[in-house]
């Protein structure tokens, strides 16, 4: 769950780079970073917090260099600290480096325990250290060579972004868990960016030119554009983004997110049909697929839960003066449009229910007389290990429960999920893509290969 974003041969890079950023803030509010390359020397901002707090104060005059690399983030590895803050940089024997990823490595900590027990000293507790480790050790010839290197050894999702002193790659694991697209600025066809989702070149006004494949390393410095193929295994695209991660405005391997979710609504409509006066969106995740849900059922669609989007991370909740205040503050039902009426709720997946039951209660005591909730995906019985901040298993509640069950602990009068077969009509498309749907199923790719023997507890926290 984060955010990367790199440009090649740009006077405004670090500038551009944060417009990039900005388009991809939903895919990380924890932390943000730029790290941008001038003759030879990395600059680096990066610090806690949203993009538009991090950059400012004369930040850019810190960032000079015709290339840079981004990132925001969302914890899945490591903890929510300062020194995990992406991009990481690194010296070694043969430069610098600064890199930047979005996905999960499932041998992170076997690796780290090898290294560590042959003398290495990490500086943060995030996966992605592993791979600047093992390029610093490789003894291969070339940057692209000793990159190949290290990812031989690692397994499990990384989209990454990378600067060097004259170069900035784009790769892909082999499985192309994540997302990755390189694209061209219109008024610059000369400068080279790359971002995981197309979003972000709509605000910079750049095109997309295709996919990063999966398995790929692709070089851009000014000789142009170099592809190299470390290996390619099955492709296993995460349906999630699909489901809810991506922005509705993307393009992702070839597939609108937004026609993607309008096929699950209208699957959703037809699987589940419910006798309803209104079909009313969780915002924001759940308004497209509601939208699908309507036109397909012919239920007039209502916005009848309105969101806060300016809730900051930082208020003072009262802990027993309003009751459920946290969900609250983010949702606010609209009585005129569910007062007795019989209310068809539509969210993009339901994890452990204590929110939904949050909500169902609230659209109520608002004065609905029924309250049917749709989910637009298949029941979420399993964590994901490639880099989605699902919980354990253990706080999946559809993993344990049935749906009859769970709707009487929604105090909903029904509950129904789109079905896998339905999901996968909606986002198979023309694209030929093959999805990893292991929170659905419980079939991975790629095995979780958990910590070697005990491991000491990190000490270091600041």
């Amino acid at each position: 769950m984060c955010g990367v974003f790199g440009i090649f041969n740009h006077s405004e890079a670090a500038n551009l780079t944060y417009l990039g950023l900005h388009a991809l803030q939903h895919r990380g509010q924890e932390s943000a970073g730029i790290v941008t390359s001038q003759e030879g020397t990395l600059h680096a901002v990066r610090k806690m917090g949203h993009v538009a707090d991090v950059f400012v104060n004369g930040a850019f005059a810190q960032l000079p260099g015709r290339i840079a690399v981004g990132h925001v983030r969302y914890t899945t590895s490591g903890g929510s600290l300062p020194k995990n803050i992406q991009p990481l940089t690194a010296e070694y024997r043969h430069g610098s480096v600064a890199l930047a990823h979005n996905g999960n490595l499932v041998n992170a900590e076997q690796l780290r325990e090898e290294l560590e027990q042959d003398g290495a000293i990490f500086s943060s507790q995030s996966d992605t250290e592993v791979i600047l480790q093992l390029l610093a050790r490789s003894r291969e010839a070339t940057f692209v060579e000793r990159l190949c290197d290290a990812l031989g050894r690692v397994q499990g999702a990384y989209s990454l972004v990378l600067v060097t002193e004259d170069k900035l790659l784009a790769v892909r694991d082999p499985h192309g868990f994540r997302p990755l697209v390189l694209g061209r600025l219109r008024n610059h066809p000369e400068c080279y960016v790359v971002a995981s989702e197309t979003c972000a070149f709509d605000l910079i006004e750049a095109d997309k030119v295709r996919d990063i494949a999966p398995g790929e390393i692709l070089v851009i410095d000014h000789s142009g554009l170099r592809s190299v193929q470390l290996r390619r295994d099955n492709r296993r695209f995460c349906v999630f983004e699909h489901v809810y991660f991506a922005r509705p405005d993307s393009v992702l391997d070839d597939l609108a997110v937004y026609e993607a979710r309008i096929a699950m609504g209208e699957h959703l409509a037809r699987e589940a049909p419910v006798e309803a006066d209104v079909v009313v969106p969780v915002p924001d995740s759940g308004v497209v697929a509601a939208l699908g849900f309507a036109k397909a059922s012919k239920i007039p669609f209502e916005m009848g839960l309105i969101r806060n989007h300016y809730v900051g991370r930082t208020f003072i909740e009262p802990k027993d003066s309003i009751r459920h205040f946290g969900v609250k503050l983010k949702l606010n039902p609209v009585p005129q449009v569910l007062r007795g009426k019989r209310v068809v709720v539509v969210d993009d997946s339901l994890v452990r229910g204590t929110t939904s039951r949050k909500i169902v209660k609230m659209i109520r005591a608002a004065g609905a007389s029924e309250v049917h909730l749709r989910i637009s995906s298949p029941p979420v019985i399993s964590p994901c290990y490639y880099g989605i901040d699902t919980p354990t298993r253990s706080e999946l509640i559809a993993a344990s429960h049935t749906p009859d069950e769970i709707a009487r602990y929604l105090t909903a009068d029904s509950l129904a999920y789109l079905t896998a077969e339905g999901l996968m009509k909606a986002v198979r498309g023309d694209s030929g893509t093959t999805y990893c749907d292991a929170c659905f199923t419980g079939r991975y790719p790629l095995r979780f290969i958990p910590p070697p023997g005990r491991r000491q507890l990190r000490l270091i926290e600041a």
